[in-house]
């Protein structure tokens, strides 16, 4: 397995992924790229990488807990615009 930035939580979520991929026929180099690739999804929805983007949907939850009004009418630039006060 390459080396990889994860916590000791994402690394067992990779293992988890592939064994359950290869268990099932997949073949072993195809079951690491989407075990990485759904690790990576992960981290990304739950704000674990180093990247700054956000999705709409983390924006709008975002907004909700500091009590935005309009949240639900904004694009994902206003929304952006408005938390970064």
């Amino acid at each position: 397995m390459p080396q990889r930035a994860w916590s000791n939580k994402r690394e067992r979520q990779y293992e988890h992924i592939k064994e359950g991929l290869v268990e099932r026929g997949t073949g072993e180099e195809r079951a690491e790229e989407i075990a990485a690739r759904t690790v990576n999804k992960e981290r990304a929805r739950h704000g674990e990488t180093q990247q700054a983007r956000r999705t709409y949907d983390q924006l709008r939850n975002e907004a909700k807990e500091r009590g935005i009004k309009g949240r639900s009418r904004m694009n994902k630039e206003e929304l952006q615009k408005v938390l970064s006060r």
